[in-house]
């Protein structure tokens, strides 16, 4: 009865609540994993029994049963046939994933304000997949690999009981962020960047401050919109009724708001994996060298709403899937020798859109991201050739163009529904894809004349603007090979 009256009084399902309580709990469950004696067996038992209690406690007892289905079957996969490992993973963790989503059908769930497993699922599958791969890259020549490859491959099989903790840690695979096991077990193990030097260990305190501090602006500023922008205004006579101005506001402002609930999720999973010290990742080169947390972020917020360009935005919005999708499926797409294209970005986008569930919307805005990356790829290429004086024209130009098409494209994620989809895109009259595909299209045809020296000078202007300790993710890293 007091979950309920809880529950009631903040507008949740008693579902919900009791998620958002195993959520927040992932925090003090990480900080506990610093203080276990007995060593690496001890912390990795604890990481996987406290990960499987809480998943327990929030979705209920099938919920553990169908995170071992997937990891299971890659483990497997990985003992048994290790040369082809990593397509067994990928295929048997996405197919089982897909499943799940068919059958609870998640997405109609969650746009309701209800919750189920599928979401930890979704994160249990990346970990498992990219588990199999970076055992099967062991097999590989060194020569024949990519500096990711050389970092993250596994020449020796994790045994079950470390295998099992990376993918349950503390509670980690309820949100995010995602990472590698071979980073888990060095911080586990306490080797790598975790081994104990003159610089002393980091203090985790101020930067778990700071997450929690921004998960609760993030969560209040919700509360505060989502009254005002519900998703089923976008179905009401009214909405009809607005001229088109007003539409394209509402659908901006829709996607503002939604945004702030994951902001505020990921911002809770930033201090679990913070205050565990699995976030930590490396020291700044200053004369004082400060800690750095970056495996721990998965969103700049301020690098959402204000991003320069529709290409800079997975650099700063779901990072570490961002990162997993270029490590395991875009730069395994390009082969040896040749550039990649907009068929390799297509079949990236798929990918997440897949892995999101099988629902129109979803597929749809993964389409409508290839071509709003695609236009904006274009916008920068006439800047690089222009006078520096209209130079920030094209740059205004393209913030708009990325304010407006995001927000637009964004509307086939929240209301999932292919109807409905089409229907908030036809009430704008199609702008957000009619302006990608022109751009697109006008790209080809104008193309602007190189200058060579413009881009030898600004070679690493690019690079500088982004911190070295944000990982260069699909589209960042394609941003820098085709712009320069």
């Amino acid at each position: 009865m007091e979950m309920e009256s809880m529950a009631s009084a903040i507008g949740v399902s008693v579902a919900v609540l009791r998620f958002l309580l195993c959520f927040v709990a992932t925090i003090p469950v990480s900080f506990f994993h610093r203080l276990v004696p007995g060593g690496p067996t001890a912390r990795h038992l604890y990481a996987a029994l406290t990960g499987a209690l809480l998943s327990y406690i929030s979705f209920g007892f099938s919920s553990n049963l169908h995170f071992l289905v997937p990891m299971l079957i890659s483990y497997a996969s990985m003992i048994i046939y290790r040369k082809r490992c990593g397509v067994i993973s990928f295929l048997s963790a996405m197919g089982y994933l897909i499943g799940c989503h068919v059958y609870y059908m998640s997405g109609d769930a969650w746009k309701e304000g209800g919750i189920d497993a599928t979401g930890s699922l979704m994160v249990i599958t990346l970990k498992v997949i990219s588990c199999a791969i970076n055992y099967n890259d062991g097999l590989l020549k060194e020569e024949d690999l990519r500096e990711s490859q050389k970092k993250n491959r596994l020449l020796k099989l994790p045994n079950l009981i470390e295998y099992i903790g990376y993918c349950l840690c503390c509670g980690s695979h309820f949100a995010g962020p995602v990472y590698e096991v071979k980073d888990y077990l060095d911080w586990t193990e306490r080797k790598g960047i975790w081994t104990k030097s003159e610089k002393g260990t980091p203090s985790p305190f101020l930067a778990t401050l700071k997450a929690l501090l921004q998960a609760g602006f993030c969560m209040g500023l919700y509360l505060y919109l989502v009254p005002s922008h519900p998703l089923s205004r976008f179905s009401e006579p009214i909405y009809q009724e607005w001229g088109f101005v007003q539409r394209l506001s509402y659908q901006y402002m829709s996607g503002f708001t939604a945004r702030w609930k994951y902001y505020f999720i990921w911002s809770i999973s930033e201090a679990s994996l913070i205050i565990s010290g699995l976030g930590f990742s490396g020291w700044t080169n200053s004369p004082s060298p400060k800690p750095l947390w970056d495996r721990a972020k998965n969103v700049d917020v301020l690098g959402v709403e204000f991003a320069k360009s529709s290409v800079e935005l997975p650099l700063v919005w779901n990072i570490q899937v961002s990162t997993w999708l270029r490590h395991y499926v875009y730069d395994r797409l390009v082969q040896k020798g040749k550039k990649a294209g907009f068929l390799q970005l297509l079949a990236t986008q798929t990918v997440s859109a897949v892995w999101h569930g099988l629902y129109p919307g979803y597929m749809i805005f993964f389409v409508q991201s290839a071509l709003m990356i695609a236009g904006s790829r274009a916008i920068y290429r006439w800047q690089q050739s222009v006078p520096p004086n209209i130079k920030k024209i094209f740059m205004l130009m393209n913030f708009a163009y990325t304010l407006l098409v995001l927000n637009y494209s964004c509307v086939g994620f929240m209301v999932l529904n292919f109807n409905e989809t089409l229907a908030a895109y036809g009430s704008v009259y199609y702008i957000g894809t009619i302006i990608p595909v022109v751009l697109i299209l006008l790209g080809n045809i104008i193309k602007p004349k190189p200058i060579r020296s413009k881009i030898q000078k600004q070679k690493f202007t690019f690079k500088e603007k982004i911190p070295i300790t944000y990982p260069l993710t699909t589209i960042g890293w394609e941003y820098i090979y085709r712009h320069q």
